[in-house]
């Protein structure tokens, strides 16, 4: 079990259904790379914007994005993380997917959909949980829209991490910021949120404040509306010590997700 483990975020413009523009913005930031780091997480639709045009960008899970993240994975010897447009049997998804720096993969599908933007027309509903374990950290994957049901993401399978990639818009920022906060608090765990910025094709608005958060809900690192690739480190026999302390999740309601 490793205690401390180091993330990346990286939060920039995105280019509208353009993923080879985009991989090329991404590119410039992995290059960069702190050596040490162990994960790094991308925007939501991090190759295209959020379309609902998925016949415009989908790709397969063999797919070119998928082996520009495997390769930069063992490139690094890093886990690359965030959320693309995957095609399956004539479905669309928003898929979460997650590489391991031995080009591993899994994978967590939106189970949200965004009623008001028309993706619940545009994409297959999720049904799997949404957890991995890594490097002795189980952590929990989430999409977006995802953020708004805390049941969905109510701590009854005792993760470490709890994570939503994002093209969260600015006229709700408020919303993003105060539920990225709730959720660490009410989870008892550490919280990041990974957003975009800039404007798309749909004249929406971006202010970023990608961020993580600790158990208690304190701020450990927001990037505001900043361009870059930003860090931080997690200290799980931390927030393990704080569990103890404080065992609130003890107490905590049980629901039946359907």
């Amino acid at each position: 079990m490793e205690d401390e483990i180091i993330v990346a975020l990286i939060q920039m413009d995105l280019a509208w259904e353009s993923p080879q523009d985009n991989l090329k913005g991404f590119d410039k930031y992995l290059e960069q790379l702190q050596s040490e780091t162990d994960v790094v997480f991308l925007p939501e639709m991090f190759t295209s914007g959020f379309t609902m045009n998925p016949e415009n960008v989908a790709e397969s899970m063999n797919g070119n994005t998928i082996q520009w993240m495997i390769l930069w994975a063992k490139k690094l010897n890093t886990a690359i993380a965030g959320s693309l447009v995957i095609e399956e049997e004539g479905s669309y998804y928003n898929r979460f997917v997650w590489i391991n720096s031995d080009g591993s993969k899994y994978f967590y599908d939106k189970r949200h959909t965004f009623t008001l933007a028309g993706e619940n027309q545009a994409y297959q509903t999720g049904k799997n949980e949404g957890i991995l374990h890594f490097k002795g950290w189980k952590v929990c994957l989430r999409i977006c829209y995802d953020l708004r049901f805390p049941v969905w993401s109510r701590n009854t399978m005792d993760y470490d991490l709890l994570v939503y990639v994002a093209n969260w818009p600015s006229p709700r920022v408020h919303a993003w910021e105060t539920l990225l906060q709730a959720r660490a608090i009410e989870n008892m765990s550490y919280t990041i949120g990974v957003n975009r910025i800039g404007k798309d094709a749909k004249q929406n608005t971006y202010l970023g404040g990608s961020a993580v958060y600790d158990s208690l809900g304190a701020t450990v690192f927001c990037a505001a509306n900043k361009e870059g690739i930003f860090y931080a480190t997690l200290y799980k026999d931390q927030q393990v010590a704080t569990r103890s302390k404080l065992n609130f999740l003890n107490d905590r309601d049980s629901f039946i997700v359907q």
